[in-house]
């Protein structure tokens, strides 16, 4: 049904283009207004890539001389091309060079909100090129930054929070090389606490919840000599991401967070007190955990995943076998 709803939301945008009842300006707004309709929540990458044409067409018939509804279709284009899956950085590409194009006019003529989005998007574009070697993360990083002039915690905590998520994530994702690596981890973690400052579990939980997550996963990975305590406020963090992404409701990102709190365990002494005494038992919750997210992984076809956490959890039956006795030996028959 939802299929045959944008097959008709298409044709009735190219009856939109021949229409000259109405003014060439009109004409562009509604093909961009329809074209937004496409991208969302879509089937496939066939109603993204029709939105594409669809702001062409709107770019068309748009007036030269009204360059704010230019700019405006130039955005929606880019938000289209970003949202095309794939490994290709085709799309990416043109993304941004769409939203840079757009940007002097939305600076000129724009208001705040709509600078300050375009700002967002034009940095997770950024990030994910910095990912493939076509960008520089620290451009990316300049984007956010931008863009928290106006998206700023007391009118807007929900973009204030998916900022501080992004700059995190971009934070983390610069190689430690240098000497300023912890700085950035440090900067990373105050991020995502930042973010969490603002959303809580009962207006923001997805904000919340993703934000919980990536906490974990910044303070498990992060270089610092205290290790167990990072691990521990790691697992709250998992916890509290838990309350939201269940398995009913969203059972792959479920998945994600049961297996970031596996790795976790897998390092952690089950007395942080007396760590001499080893993990097995946080090595068996580990097991269970893995085996429930491989399930899940599977059935929902993210064959790559299902296998990273099928080796993860092959190393921790062999850890689990070979562990001498003054760590517990392997477990009571059907106690495991």
């Amino acid at each position: 049904m939802a299929a045959d709803l944008s097959q008709d939301q298409y044709a009735a945008a190219l009856v939109v283009a021949e229409d000259e009842s109405v003014t060439n300006a009109e004409r562009a707004e509604m093909l961009m207004e329809i074209a937004m309709g496409l991208q969302n929540r879509p089937k496939d990458a066939s109603q993204l890539h029709a939105a594409v044409e669809l702001c062409g067409k709107a770019l068309d018939v748009c007036p030269e001389d009204d360059g704010l509804l230019r700019a405006r279709i130039t955005a929606r284009k880019a938000t289209a091309l970003q949202a095309i899956p794939g490994d290709d950085p085709t799309f990416l590409e043109q993304a941004r060079d769409a939203y840079r194009s757009a940007l002097p006019t939305f600076q000129a003529e724009g208001g705040p909100e709509e600078l300050a989005e375009l700002e967002m998007n034009l940095g997770l574009v950024l990030q994910s090129l910095a990912g493939m070697n076509r960008a520089r993360i620290t451009d990316a990083i300049s984007a956010y930054q931008r863009a928290l002039r106006t998206f700023d915690k007391q009118c807007f905590p929900q973009e204030y929070a998916i900022l501080q998520n992004n700059l995190a994530t971009a934070f983390l994702s610069i190689p430690l090389s240098d000497e300023r690596g912890k700085m950035r981890e440090a900067l990373a973690v105050q991020a995502f606490e930042e973010g969490l400052c603002v959303v809580n579990l009962i207006d923001h939980p997805t904000e919340y919840a993703m934000l919980q997550n990536n906490l974990g996963n910044a303070l498990q990975y992060a270089s610092s000599a205290h290790q167990v305590v990072n691990n521990l406020r790691a697992l709250e963090a998992y916890d509290e991401a838990l309350k939201v992404r269940t398995r009913e409701a969203m059972p792959v990102e479920y998945a994600n967070t049961l297996t970031n709190k596996a790795n976790c365990l897998q390092n952690l002494p089950d007395d942080p007190k007396q760590p001499e005494h080893g993990n097995r038992a946080n090595l068996v919750r580990a097991r269970a955990l893995y085996a429930e997210a491989r399930e899940l992984f599977t059935a929902f076809g993210d064959g790559a995943k299902a296998a990273i956490v099928s080796e993860a959890a092959f190393q921790l039956e062999r850890e689990l076998m070979n562990m001498p006795a003054g760590n517990g030996g392997p477990p009571p028959p059907g106690k495991g």
